[in-house]
């Protein structure tokens, strides 16, 4: 038994897998916003509990959204900024006196979908985050690549690949600088294009719907989206790209951004595949829980 811990913005979920990746039990908490106590509280607690459940004492990971420094062993780059500066690995594992290991919720998302997902037998796996945010995670030959800078897969704040005029200079990123694939392929980043005031749910109900608006919004989605993910083959050439967060449910965006890709791809074929997700939701909590190898 190995227990996976996905901390997100508004909740932190724990999942118990056996080494087969059968899913035994779940729980879920809201997230403490703010209180780095109470989140290591409340980690320890649903731990606690899944293992009093099952009789076991089990090895944990966790999927956070940020990630730690090999410089100086604490967090950084964390959207759940109380956790920034801290050294949450060991602060935790001291609190459930283990080792935890500890991965970007991106990396345990491309994970979770190369082990038992969606790009199961493939070499290597770029998982996608199409969300609020845009993020991403490589694996290969089913470990995580973390990189030398812990940034590996970090897609989200690179510039959109070969913007037109009317895409320059780009919108402003909460990073600092313009123009972040983030602020184009996130789902405010699409809401903000079809011109504001409505979710981005509600853009692809209306392109789907003719509306002639969100039909121009939802292909120049569609484009750019084919743009940034062409660098990521021209540089890593994975085999499988597997697409995760809340837009990854549009069923037509992988089969439309596969089309595209040739005309950015620098090879006389491409054969890669673009996918939906295979667990979902899922993925972050067993990608976690796979961070402990059977």
């Amino acid at each position: 038994m190995r227990i996976g811990i996905d901390m997100g913005g508004t909740k932190i979920e724990a999942a118990a897998l056996d080494d087969r990746g059968t899913l035994h039990g779940r729980r879920r908490v809201p997230t403490p916003k703010g209180d780095y106590s109470a989140t290591v509280e409340a980690i320890a607690g649903l731990v606690a509990g899944l293992e009093a459940e099952f009789g076991v004492r089990a090895p944990v990971g966790v999927g956070i959204p940020g990630t730690l420094s090999p410089a100086t062993g604490l967090i950084k780059n964390a959207n759940s900024t109380w956790l920034i500066g801290r050294p949450f690995d060991r602060d935790l594992g001291a609190r459930l006196g283990r080792p935890v290991r500890l991965s970007n919720d991106a990396n345990c998302f491309a994970l979770s979908e190369a082990v038992d997902g969606a790009a199961a037998g493939a070499s290597v796996v770029f998982g996608v985050i199409l969300g609020t945010g845009v993020g991403g995670g490589l694996v290969v030959d089913g470990r995580v690549l973390v990189g030398r800078n812990a940034i590996a897969g970090e897609w989200g704040h690179n510039p959109l690949p070969w913007p037109r005029d009317e895409e320059r200079p780009g919108p402003l990123c909460y990073c600092g600088k313009r123009g972040c694939l983030e602020t184009f392929l996130s789902g405010p980043g699409l809401a903000r294009d079809h011109g504001g005031g409505i979710e981005p749910e509600e853009v692809v109900a209306r392109a789907d719907a003719g509306d002639a608006a969100a039909v121009a919004a939802f292909e120049r989605y569609e484009d750019r989206l084919a743009r940034g993910v062409a660098h990521v083959v021209n540089i890593v050439d994975p085999d499988i790209i597997v697409l995760g967060g809340g837009l990854s449910n549009i069923e037509r965006l992988g089969p439309g951004v596969e089309r595209r890709l040739s005309a950015h791809v620098f090879s006389d074929r491409v054969d890669t595949r673009v996918i939906r997700s295979k667990h979902g939701d899922s993925s972050g909590v067993r990608g976690a829980a796979w961070l402990w190898p059977s």
